[in-house]
């Protein structure tokens, strides 16, 4: 094809060709901003599980320095016992949860980016649906012996994780519909939303609790 024949064909059908260049350029643009952002939420995640991992490492060396004390303690100290007891199951409380809190935020951290990537979630949607129901049964067994702040904060935790999961679902419902514009603009309202919940209030809140936990159980450190 000469060059005559290609201005041609492109004066003829150059809404179709600008309307193909655009389609092109809005997908590569949609490319860079799942990858920029995947990139993001994972550094935020290496970044909370590092948190994470020094508060078991610091409970963990509580452990043996209380188990030090107990083995070198003195009789006729009641009341230090009983504080003593308390605090270890305050500290029972929490090692129960804080796993099931973790898992709930994993899984449906792994659920949002298959949704939002496409990928078969039937799965997925189950196990962080599990892990909520699992976790909050955990608190619900263990809130008399929890602290006022950290009862909260893990109750927060668990509510945001469930609305993020709502949202994921009707983002896929809406998957199914026709592809007209109220659709997509109810689309991008959910995405938006289970967004905010995960990667804003949720992880916040988690930030918190780690914290809470952390000043909670090793205040006597």
């Amino acid at each position: 094809m000469d060059t005559d024949q290609l201005l041609s064909l492109i004066n003829n059908d150059g809404a179709a060709v600008l309307l193909s260049v655009t389609a092109i350029a809005v997908a590569l643009l949609t490319l860079l901003y799942v990858a920029r952002d995947r990139r993001r939420q994972d550094f935020m995640d290496d970044q909370l599980k590092q948190r994470t991992e020094t508060l078991w490492r610091d409970m963990d060396e509580l452990r043996i320095n209380q188990f030090n004390d107990t083995v070198t303690s003195l009789p006729g100290h009641g009341s230090r016992e009983s504080d003593s007891d308390q605090f270890a199951t305050e500290k029972a409380a929490y090692e129960a949860i804080w796993p099931l809190v973790w898992q709930l935020h994993d899984h449906l951290g792994m659920f949002l980016r298959a949704v939002e990537s496409g990928e078969p979630a039937g799965d997925l949607r189950l196990e962080a649906r599990n892990a909520a129901l699992e976790a909050r049964r955990a608190l619900n067994r263990n809130r008399p012996f929890c602290h006022g702040d950290v009862d909260e904060l893990v109750t927060k935790v668990i509510d945001t994780d469930i609305k993020a999961h709502l949202a994921a679902c009707q983002y896929m419902d809406l998957m199914k519909e026709s592809a007209t514009s109220n659709t997509a603009h109810d689309r991008n309202v959910q995405r938006e939303k289970f967004h905010l919940l995960y990667d804003g209030e949720a992880r916040e809140t988690i930030n918190h609790l780690v914290s809470a936990i952390r000043e909670r159980t090793l205040r006597k450190g």
